[in-house]
């Protein structure tokens, strides 16, 4: 009996009208474009309007994933919201989209795992497709960095974006497609490298808390960036050689969009040529676990680079430390 796949069959995005160019930086804190551009890859960020919270992008993303499916709200059976930029910590962002949406019969929650929010989440909505119970799942990948940055600390306030994507997931009607092999991973001991300290239980919000500047987001770039480097090019290596191919066997590398050099040492370490690389740092900056899906919309949607058949890497690196590595078999 062939083992039931989950595929992709539609996917929606939202972008923030606002955008943040590196000139806007050079007005605010202690940073330049060439020194932005050289060390990352980004030139400018969408930035949401205040009075706007992370339900609002993924809502926006989800109604556009579902239109172009042709799938109502009410089909829905899950929703699965990847983020670390919730509207507040209860209820869940999945609550607030599906009471926006008026999915009366899905279930759902918000997973955080950092900028592998997305990828875990795709997995896990897949895994709900093979179980056999649940047969549309909508996966949203949406997170407001603006909130939590320090727009005068220029170790992070450049690197990050707002945006959200979505798609949905079915039960494939072939074999052989959709989500073939996952490879997933995580690390607490980096932890104290990425994170913001309060807001939490352990340092629940106070004066002294706020006046530390402490609701921000803390990174420890260098060592961040190598054990990044390292860990997502092996996952997506990994992957590959698990499943006996090789770069020239894929179509498309879809990588977390954190920094360009790390782009590009993955697709490196792949064997991948770079035409085979989707890109959009330099337009979105880093949008943690919206940052997949809005490539995948890029390459889906708006250049029309996938086909039937294609074998399709996605990867991430993200807090926690979180990292992974999906492979896909297009199914259109």
């Amino acid at each position: 009996m062939p083992v039931r796949t989950a595929y992709i069959k539609s996917v929606g995005r939202f972008l923030p009208e606002r955008r943040l160019t590196n000139k806007d930086l050079e007005k605010m804190v202690n940073t330049n474009d060439e020194w932005i551009m050289t060390r990352t890859g980004i030139r400018e960020r969408r930035i949401l309007e205040p009075g706007l919270g992370n339900s609002h992008m993924a809502v926006r993303a989800s109604r556009e994933c579902l239109d172009r499916a042709g799938v109502d709200p009410m089909e829905l059976d899950a929703i699965i919201v990847g983020t670390v930029t919730p509207d507040m910590l209860f209820p869940a962002t999945a609550c607030l989209v599906q009471n926006a949406l008026g999915a009366k019969n899905a279930w759902g929650y918000d997973l955080s795992a950092g900028c592998s929010g997305f990828l875990f989440s795709l997995t896990t909505g897949a895994q709900l497709i093979e179980s056999g119970r649940n047969h549309k799942v909508l996966v949203i990948g949406s997170d407001v960095m603006s909130s939590i940055l320090d727009y005068e600390d220029r170790n992070t306030c450049v690197l990050f974006g707002d945006g959200a994507g979505a798609v949905l997931l079915e039960p494939c009607p072939e074999g052989g497609h959709g989500l073939i092999d996952f490879i997933h991973h995580i690390d607490g001991s980096g932890g104290p490298l990425l994170y913001m300290k309060a807001g939490g239980s352990l340092y629940p919000p106070s004066p002294e808390t706020v006046r530390n500047k402490e609701h921000f987001v803390t990174q420890e770039g260098k060592q961040v960036f190598k054990a990044a480097v390292t860990e997502m090019a092996n996952v997506s290596a990994e992957i590959l050689e698990r499943n006996g191919l090789t770069g020239d066997d894929v179509a498309l590398f879809i990588p977390h969009q954190a920094n360009l050099r790390i782009i590009d040492a993955c697709a490196n370490r792949m064997g991948i040529d770079h035409d085979k690389v989707v890109i959009n740092i330099d337009r979105y900056a880093n949008t943690t676990s919206g940052t997949l899906p809005l490539c995948l919309y890029d390459a889906v949607v708006e250049q029309e680079r996938l086909k039937k058949g294609d074998y399709v890497v996605m990867s991430a690196f993200g807090a926690g430390f979180t990292w992974g590595s999906i492979l896909l078999r297009w199914w259109r």
